[in-house]
């Protein structure tokens, strides 16, 4: 029988046979993916003039984008392809993996590569929220994939955030957009309420979509000092106002429950 989005209602979730089709589905995606990045990534090179690191920094990135797609694949039942929405999400992760090749050699990007790396930041923030919409129209939401794009979302702003600063737009400081996800993901392992489910909100999608929009224009050479440092400050006091809502939510939750 071909196979289908379609659920699979005649055998039980965890069967080895559905496990299999989603596992193969999966990683023939993924493997294109890094085909797709290993050859851009030279183009980029070639093109650039930029030194061998580049494909390895892109591989190196994409790597944390597999690590993703193959994590959680149970809460992607009953379906058993990997689906339009993910190739969505993953075609984002194969732009920012792209992207994250040039942070060896930002000191010796010249304009021309700059706004090339700023036009791949940008299909891949228009790309956002596609995948999101394209699961819901196409009814083919599940927890894996939402996972999966919140985990791309991660790479690319830790991307982003680093590239920008290593081509010396913005301080330091603006690594801290990179790492507040990870740093709460890992505060949720001293504290379980921090990583309990959240409630849907218009407000994470619209921070999290400002945060990368302002992120994409300081990287772009029309955003320069000071001016690239005020976007940037702007969008992690959104960030950390964000998270602090998050976090007071889930801790009051958390003393409900225990009462």
């Amino acid at each position: 029988m071909a196979m289908t989005d379609a659920p699979i209602n005649d055998v039980p979730t965890r069967n080895a046979r559905w496990r299999g089709r989603l596992l193969a589905s999966v990683a023939g995606h993924l493997l294109a993916g890094a085909v797709a990045v290993v050859l851009a990534a030279w183009l980029f090179r070639y093109l650039g003039g930029l030194p061998a690191s580049v494909p390895a920094a892109a591989l190196a990135t994409y790597a944390l984008v597999a690590a993703a797609g193959l994590t959680g694949l149970g809460a992607h039942a009953p379906l058993v392809r990997f689906g339009p929405a993910n190739r969505i999400t993953l075609a984002r992760g194969v732009l920012t993996s792209l992207v994250a090749g040039a942070i060896p050699a930002a000191a010796g990007i010249g304009t021309p590569m700059v706004w090339a790396l700023s036009g791949a930041a940008l299909l891949a923030l228009m790309l956002d929220g596609v995948d999101g919409w394209l699961a819901r129209r196409a009814a083919v939401s599940s927890g894996y994939g939402a996972a999966f794009d919140h985990n791309v979302d991660t790479v690319a702003m830790a991307t982003l955030a680093v590239l920008v600063w290593r081509l010396g737009d913005v301080g330091a400081w603006v690594l801290l957009v990179g790492v507040l996800r990870p740093a709460y993901v890992l505060a949720g392992l001293a504290v379980p309420a921090l990583v309990a489910p959240l409630p849907p909100s218009n407000r994470r999608r619209v921070v999290c979509a400002v945060q990368t929009a302002a992120l994409v224009a300081c990287l772009t050479p029309v955003l320069s000092p000071p001016l690239s440092s005020i976007a940037a400050g702007g969008s992690l006091a959104l960030l950390i106002f964000s998270f602090s809502v998050d976090t007071v939510w889930s801790l009051r939750n958390r003393t409900a429950r225990t009462h």
